[in-house]
């Protein structure tokens, strides 16, 4: 049994926790751009946003704000996790 102190678990946990940090942004970003955009497009069109429907907005703009958003995100929650581990820039 490996010793959780020791560098390969230390790499193995951060690069988990990295990959989970992508999986949640990717999948946060595929039901924006995608199922808000152009799925569930039918169902969103009853809602007005600044004189369109929500599922053209989301198509035009929301899916590129929250790309932004998930930018930002992901190098703050990544600045905050090299800290945890120790390898951040000084």
């Amino acid at each position: 049994m490996a010793d959780h102190n020791t560098p390969q678990a230390s790499d193995g946990a951060y690069w988990a926790a990295n990959l989970r940090i992508i999986f949640i942004s990717l999948v946060i970003w595929a039901l924006v751009s995608f199922g808000f955009g152009i799925l569930l497009r039918p169902a969103l069109s009853g809602i007005a946003v600044g004189g369109t429907d929500l599922g053209f907005w989301f198509a035009q703009q929301g899916s590129i704000l929250v790309f932004l958003v998930l930018i930002f995100n992901y190098a703050w929650r990544m600045n905050k996790l090299d800290r945890e581990y120790g390898v951040d820039e000084e």
